[in-house]
């Protein structure tokens, strides 16, 4: 009997990369692009401050992607640029739609109403976190429910601040997926791990991650040398799956997931 699949699919606003539905794995990449949609050009902005960290995860897709391709795991991926509308916020939350990110002021935000709001969170906010809600039901129908792997990245500094971290997880409560995975990193012996740096990984209200426990959001520094390698350069740490790369330990992480139900089966 064939396994249950997530099926592929693209719309204007996400896409979905088709997996094996009862892998334990779903896969979100909230920031993946820097684009638009018809009708809001850039906001305003250059073009200069659209390959800032402020418009996307730099790098984030390339790597969701190389990652669910090495698993065989769905995944689902945002079209547009987290300045039109955060997909990593709650629909509440007042820093959903910036005016003002990371110094740049974003003309095309500057007078959102509510209309303009609601507007954004049902043609490009909604629909994303409802292909997620699609996935995850078939998913959990195969009686394996997933854990949830976010993948972002993020700067070298913030306000200032330094952000030393080649990689991070950013976990909260339930240690299963976050603990392998930092102990994971933190063999590979060259690289500096953050452990819920540069913030914690209990998001409160984030849509993406409530339903289930045992998910996290792994993160990477995008301006260090990890950027290329996880982004499937030469010295990639993830795809190869002979040992000491990042799919061998979600790789791991999985199978022990399937042994797990296999023995809780009827025989």
């Amino acid at each position: 009997m064939s396994k249950p699949q997530i099926v592929p699919g693209t719309t204007a606003s996400y896409s979905v990369i088709g997996g094996a539905a009862d892998a334990g794995f779903v896969i979100l990449c909230d920031h993946a692009r820097n684009a638009f949609p018809p009708g809001y050009g850039t906001l305003g902005l250059p073009e200069a401050q659209l390959q800032r960290h402020i418009a996307y995860d730099i790098g984030a897709e390339a790597l969701t992607r190389q990652l669910a391709a090495a698993l065989g795991v769905p995944a689902v991926l945002t079209h547009y640029s987290r300045l039109l509308i955060d997909p990593n916020r709650g629909a509440d939350d007042p820093t959903l739609i910036m005016r003002l990110s990371d110094g740049a002021i974003v003309p095309g935000n500057r007078h959102v109403d509510a209309a303009e709001r609601e507007l954004r969170l049902n043609l490009f906010y909604r629909p994303y976190h409802e292909a997620i809600d699609r996935v995850l039901d078939t998913c959990i129908a195969t009686g394996v429910a997933p854990a949830i792997l976010s993948i972002h990245s993020f700067t070298e500094s913030w306000k200032s601040v330094p952000r030393p971290w080649h990689a991070s997880v950013l976990w909260d409560r339930d240690p299963r997926l976050a603990v392998p995975l930092l102990e994971a990193l933190y063999a590979e012996g060259d690289l500096i791990v953050g452990d819920n740096q540069p913030y914690h990984g209990g998001l409160e209200g984030d849509p993406g991650l409530l339903r289930l426990r045992g998910s996290g959001l792994a993160e990477y520094g995008s301006g260090l040398p990890l950027d290329a390698r996880l982004a499937g350069e030469e010295d990639a740490r993830v795809g190869t799956g002979d040992g000491g790369d990042l799919t061998h330990h979600l790789g791991h992480h999985r199978r022990r997931r399937e042994e797990a139900r296999s023995r809780c089966l009827p025989g």
